[in-house]
């Protein structure tokens, strides 16, 4: 078994990444808008285990701010860890861009997501009512942020 390894991706492995998104996500990206957030000033990064991509990361840096803009793992690889190693990897980045706050948002039933984020350090620090769409009406998405 190969050891996890986290890499950049570019618009060359979009396909890939769509299908973790799509595969992940009751109501995921468009392709056009992850194409949207691959170079400039987004940093992605996708997680491959045994030469298979598990995972990915969209960060969008703006001067000493981290947004983490989508967090994904298959659901197949999920409950491994995964997730903490892609977090992991975005606070590390940060770090290196000497980024003084991050920030995310998260749906409010994502009860897993949030506890990862908590233990991590990240606070709650707003509410967006009815951000996200759902299966039935909308879903409040809970704003995170950490201090660096």
């Amino acid at each position: 078994m190969s050891k996890p390894c986290l890499q950049n991706f570019s618009k060359s492995d979009a396909e890939t990444i769509y299908a973790i998104e799509t595969a992940s996500n009751p109501f995921p990206w468009s392709k056009k808008t992850l194409l949207s957030c691959i170079g400039g000033r987004y940093i992605t990064r996708q997680l491959t285990v045994n030469d298979v991509v598990v995972g990915f990361y969209v960060g969008d840096l703006v001067i000493d701010e981290f947004t983490l803009m989508e967090i994904c793992v298959h659901p197949e690889s999920q409950g491994k860890g995964y997730g903490q190693l892609l977090l992991t990897d975005f606070l590390a980045m940060a770090k290196q861009k000497q980024v003084v706050t991050c920030h995310l948002e998260v749906r409010s039933k994502n009860i897993a997501a949030q506890m990862l984020y908590m233990k991590n350090g990240f606070i709650q620090v707003h509410r967006r009512t009815g951000y996200y769409p759902a299966a039935i009406g909308y879903e409040d998405a809970i704003v995170m942020s950490l201090s660096l």
